[in-house]
């Protein structure tokens, strides 16, 4: 079902098909992952078939780095960007990000339209189909479906019938506004100013951040010799409609940063605003909501786009169980207690960041000072802070009396078959038992330590567990596997 949907007339599909909404990092990572486990899925998108390079996001996380590991796909974009191993914020706070319990210990600096251009063709090579120039129109939904109005530029008309739909179309989603949620919530920076830009001095650093008096600005270099320069100036606040040249992107840079590093030949120039925005739910019927259609947030600490990216892991095996007729009860709600919450986590330390890096007021520079004294000098704030940045400290809830590690990220553990990452490769649960025990794994991929631990561990496909014992016996084995149907 590869390809692109034609401009007229009228599409349906029925028999367990998924619609994704949004061909951004999130709706691509979703709508493959569901191909992939055989789901047959189509994914729509308004805007024309091609990448976009006008796009503000270009940091991937360690946690994100090791989803898109599960997918073999992070060493392709590691080759692509430039790692960077210690971000420095305000007040002299520096986290080491070399000490992350991770195989990624550090960001990546990497276009947005980078990430898209992979798992665009992952998603095609898995089968997704495509429908560009389509816009949601309407949407109704009963017990056994959704029916999706699409609309193309030309006024033409589309119906999709399918088993759940999931928005992923962004900060206007139309899949939102159709099934009636609100998006509460309120600008935190107006006018920011955006530039891609080449420079004729090349930074100390590989990004640098730094405020000064009522400006701030943000420089990190893309793959091609260009650097994305981001501004702000307290004292203007303009209309994101307000035309903006290169004179006043320098002036910024210069009075935030001391100079403008010679900046000329700017390819994008754009005024735009940071809102920090939260849905109330992420599920209705079966309709989801996902990525920026479902929360907003500031780009401090360039948690946006992987926060998106890590809702898609947590969503698709979900859905894939459930179109397959194998999804436990209750499974697909486990999605919004687990990322709703994750969501507005972001929400608040992202703000923070934003309002302690532009502090002004003696008081208010005073707190961030503290903030970066305790985070330097205590090891449990500095681990709670590189851990909510970059995605590796996420837990989500576990039932009462469940073994400890329930809930948890599990990391990149020696196998004898190999990495526990390369082993989700296979998209399905990962059943891991002592070396020389052999058990029945239902559809689980069989795998033993590499070391002489006796903890049995069942991963769920998006590399958290699911279950773990000590020296479990078969019965309970069986027992985990079925409760998740998978045995």
């Amino acid at each position: 079902m590869n390809g692109t949907t034609g401009n007229t007339g009228t599409t349906r599909y029925t028999e367990g098909a998924v619609v994704v909404v949004g061909a951004g990092p999130t709706g691509l990572l979703l709508a493959g992952d569901l191909a992939e486990a055989g789901v047959p899925v189509t994914l729509v998108e308004k805007r024309g078939r091609g990448i976009s390079n006008l796009s503000r996001a270009m940091i991937l996380h360690a946690r994100t780095l090791e989803q898109l590991d599960a997918r073999g796909l992070a060493d392709e974009l590691e080759a692509k960007g430039e790692a960077l191993d210690r971000l420095s914020l305000f007040d002299r706070l520096s986290l080491d990000l070399t000490r992350l319990p991770s195989r990624f210990p550090h960001v990546l600096i990497l276009g947005q339209d980078e990430v898209e251009r992979v798992l665009e063709r992952r998603a095609v090579d898995a089968g997704v189909r495509f429908s560009y120039e389509r816009e949601v129109a309407g949407l109704t939904q009963d017990a056994d479906g959704v029916t999706l109005e699409l609309r193309g530029p030309g006024g033409e008309s589309d119906t999709l019938r399918a088993a759940y739909v999931v928005g992923a179309d962004g900060f206007r989603s139309g899949v939102r506004e159709a099934v009636g949620l609100p998006f509460p919530g309120r600008s935190v920076i107006r006018s920011l100013v955006l530039a891609d830009v080449r420079l004729t001095e090349q930074p100390e650093t590989l990004l640098t951040v730094s405020a000064a008096g009522d400006t701030f600005a943000f420089i990190a270099p893309f793959a091609d010799g260009y650097y994305r320069v981001i501004g702000w100036d307290r004292r203007r606040d303009v209309p994101d409609s307000e035309p903006l040249d290169l004179a006043e992107v320098k002036d910024i840079v210069r009075r935030a940063l001391g100079r403008d590093f010679g900046m000329h030949d700017a390819r994008w120039m754009s005024r735009f605003h940071s809102d920090e925005r939260q849905a109330p739910a992420y599920r209705v019927g079966r309709v989801f909501l996902a990525g920026d259609a479902a929360h907003v947030h500031s780009p401090a600490g360039g948690q946006g786009l992987n926060t998106g990216l890590q809702d898609a892991a947590n969503l698709s095996w979900k859905l894939a169980a459930a179109v397959s007729g194998r999804a436990p009860h209750g499974l697909l709600d486990t999605y919004e207690a687990e990322r709703h919450p994750v969501g507005k986590a972001v929400l608040r330390s992202s703000g923070g960041l934003v309002r302690l890096a532009m502090a002004k007021r003696p008081w208010t520079r005073a707190a961030r000072s503290a903030v970066a004294a305790v985070v330097n000098r205590a090891p449990a704030a500095r681990t709670k802070a590189l851990g909510q940045i970059t995605g590796v400290g996420i837990t989500y809830p576990a039932p009462k009396g469940a073994h400890r590690l329930v809930g948890r990220r599990a990391p990149d553990v020696a196998l004898k078959e190999g990495r526990l990452y390369g082993a989700l490769r296979a998209g399905r649960f990962v059943l891991v038992t002592p070396a020389g025990e052999e058990r029945a794994t239902g559809r689980a991929v069989p795998a033993h330590w590499a070391s002489d631990r006796r903890t049995t561990l069942l991963v769920r496909p998006d590399g958290y567990v699911a279950w773990a014992a000590e020296g479990a016996h078969a019965g309970a084995v069986a027992a985990a596997l079925g409760a998740r149907g998978i045995a």
